[in-house]
């Protein structure tokens, strides 16, 4: 396997096109995006978006456990701790703003692709992997995909655009898979609009020759997206999904997180008796989560119920550079991947507790409309 951080191929098309194939390459890592991979692959998106002879895209990772389980949070935390390569000024170190600014470009691109871009989400999609996978024209999901948002346990928040498309769930959804990190699997994807196809991992390379055999006539837009749908359509498989998690139990997560605060709607989560293991296992997230975090979920949620998708990833860029420059996350990667001693040691003892002052602190926005990285993202949407 070669060393590259993400490796580029060309599959011909049988009309004289071809189908430009990305592939995250650290499967070690399990493909958590490191700075060098997003700005590659953004430098190739751009570059195959104006080649017409580029029909379509696919974007998947390399090995069999995951897609891209998250950000290079090991480098945020060097970054911030004066360690090893990413060596900078602490927490007021530059390679946070550099390296959100490089991933929620990428993920805006993706948003926007003017040309179909697949996502083969297979295994672990968690985090930053999420953020790659959101924007996607036919977002694929197979047997063995667990999709989550952990950030809390990190001391983080949905990031990724999430402020944006966790609104687009049901009533309270968006809200209790933040607060908790709940696991999703391939049905709750599909269920929840994260996911488009259900497709067996097994029919994956019959699914790329039927992408090669398929006739992208005239190049146009309407050509593209019909001739990718024909290719889905046969290998689609959603009767064989696993069962879903987030439907059963939906009722009772509206009624844990509606029409109130996030210090009670935590509390009603962590009171919460159902003996459910998936219930259980979520309440477990929160319970070890940071409470800051808490109230930075439940706060950018509500802030970007009925804004634009370029105005979240401007303001995440901002409160993500803020976390690291005085919230929780420093802390939060040490317990969880550097001492690995799973007792981080909050700011806050728990939710209730979160002076509303260090809460605006992080919310602070650090420029001005003006000066913000990402002020020249537009209001475009994806393809389809």
């Amino acid at each position: 396997m070669t060393d590259l951080a993400v490796i580029f191929d060309e599959l011909p098309t049988r009309d004289g096109g071809r189908i430009g194939v990305a592939t995250l390459n650290a499967p070690k890592s399990l493909n958590a995006l490191s700075l060098e991979m997003a700005r590659q692959l953004d430098a190739k998106l751009d570059a195959w978006a104006v080649d017409r002879s580029i029909v379509a895209v696919w974007l998947e990772g390399a090995g069999d456990k995951a897609f891209c389980a998250g950000g290079d949070i090991v480098a945020l935390y060097r970054s911030m701790t004066e360690e090893g390569e990413n060596r900078g000024s602490g927490r007021d170190s530059v390679f946070a703003e550099t390296y959100f600014t490089t991933e929620y470009r990428l993920d805006y691109r993706i948003h926007t692709y003017p040309k179909p871009l697949l996502v083969w989400g297979d295994g672990i999609v968690m985090g930053g992997g999420l953020g790659l996978m959101a924007g996607g024209f036919q977002r694929l999901v197979t047997e063995t995909t667990r999709i989550a948002m952990p950030e809390i346990t990190i001391g983080l928040y949905p990031d990724i655009g999430a402020s944006w498309f966790l609104n687009r769930m049901p009533p309270g959804v968006g809200a209790y898979l933040g607060l908790t990190g709940a696991q999703l699997n391939a049905r709750d994807a599909l269920d929840l609009g994260m996911a488009d196809h259900f497709v067996p991992r097994e029919r994956r390379e019959a699914l790329l020759d039927a992408l090669a055999a398929a006739d992208y006539g005239t190049r146009s837009p309407e050509a593209l997206r019909a001739a990718v749908q024909g290719a889905l359509d046969g290998q689609e498989a959603r009767e064989s999904a696993p069962a879903g998690q987030v439907w059963p139990h939906l009722d009772h997560i509206q009624q844990l997180v509606g029409q109130i605060d996030a210090p009670s709607a935590v509390a009603r989560i962590l009171a919460d008796t159902r003996d459910d293991d998936w219930l259980v296992a979520n309440r477990a997230r929160l319970a070890a989560g940071s409470p800051l975090s808490a109230h930075l979920v439940w706060r950018m949620l509500e802030r970007h119920r009925h804004t634009g998708l370029a105005e979240a990833f401007r303001d995440e860029l901002s409160l993500s550079v803020q976390c690291c420059r005085q919230g929780d996350i420093a802390e939060g990667v040490r317990a969880l991947l550097i001492d690995k001693d799973k007792n981080p040691q909050w700011q806050h003892r728990d939710a209730a507790s979160v002076p509303e002052t260090d809460v605006l602190a992080l919310m602070t926005p650090l420029w001005s409309d003006e000066e913000n990285p990402l002020r020249d993202l537009g209001s475009g949407h994806r393809v389809g």
